[in-house]
């Protein structure tokens, strides 16, 4: 039988509901939608065994933000949602030390521009692990940041899971944000949807290319997750729009938008800025681009 893909919790709840009769309850799982700096955000918690089979997601939190506002030009949309990414990874980091490590690990494929997102999160990410050892004087009351732009097997010819393993013993950081790019179900998400997640990552599963995971288990540390959505695998697409079985060219196509590098470019911004003002509080989005221009 064919399932659908997508990497996001929101839409694999949204599949099981499709599914589902009326009267059926979702074991394991609650959900709520509210609102943050204007954008909805959909927050689902997988509770226990039962909820993660019924949705194929591990355990754990998934936030997703939708940013229309961003995609239609509204006014204020990119500080607000920069505002909004770092407002709901805040609760993620608040169970560590304001001074405590951490390693922001970009992944993805810089010259496949869906693939994009990591590395390009990695040029607008504040590193600060070297100028806190060095210059504690100036920069003594940052977090210790450190970042790294993992690439792909192909052209690195090292697992990105092996590269992020060896750095953190190297370096010990208090926790791993991960960042990569996601598919969807709906065409409505690409590139308009952030994911933040507590259960890891596992490389290329958008794409159906599964690397080793990265969790906890792996690294030892927390993981936080962060994924932007800007794919959507053919056959999911053709069974979303017709409601039939797709064929089997269908299933060889991941779809994208035709301005995906314009897309890709501004949403990594918004999420590189949201995650340091949520590691760095004191911090302004002006502090941002002077400090990354």
């Amino acid at each position: 039988m064919f399932e659908q893909r997508t990497d996001l919790a929101l839409e694999a709840k949204e599949l099981w509901q499709e599914g589902a009769r009326a009267a059926d309850v979702l074991p394991g799982v609650e959900a709520e939608t509210n609102r943050c700096q204007g954008y909805e955000v959909d927050k689902v918690r997988i509770l226990n065994e039962q909820g993660a089979q019924a949705l194929g997601k591990p355990e754990g939190s998934y936030v997703t933000l939708t940013l229309d506002g961003l995609a239609r030009r509204e006014e204020d949309a990119f500080r607000r949602a920069v505002w909004a990414v770092a407002d709901q990874l805040a609760p993620f980091v608040a169970h560590l030390a304001p001074k405590a490590p951490v390693l922001v690990a970009c992944l993805g494929n810089r010259a496949i521009t869906p693939d994009a997102i990591g590395p390009l999160v990695h040029q607008n990410t504040l590193v600060t692990r070297h100028l806190v050892t060095q210059s504690p004087e100036h920069f003594g009351s940052f977090r210790p940041v450190a970042g790294l732009s993992a690439g792909v097997l192909g052209t690195t010819g090292v697992e990105s899971g092996d590269l992020i393993s060896s750095v953190c013993r190297a370096i010990r950081p208090a926790c791993v944000i991960a960042v990569d790019a996601l598919a969807a179900r709906s065409i409505h998400r690409v590139c308009r949807t952030v994911q933040l997640s507590d259960t890891g990552i596992v490389p290329g599963s958008g794409v159906g290319n599964h690397r080793a995971a990265l969790n906890k288990k792996s690294l030892g540390v927390p993981v936080i997750a962060v994924g932007v959505p800007t794919v959507v695998d053919g056959a999911t697409l053709a069974m979303d729009l017709t409601g039939s079985r797709p064929t089997d060219d269908s299933q060889t196509m991941m779809v994208t938008p035709r301005d995906i590098d314009a897309r890709v470019g501004e949403l990594s911004k918004v999420v590189g800025f949201g995650i340091n003002l949520a590691l760095q509080p004191g911090l302004t989005i002006e502090d941002m681009e002077l400090f990354l221009s």
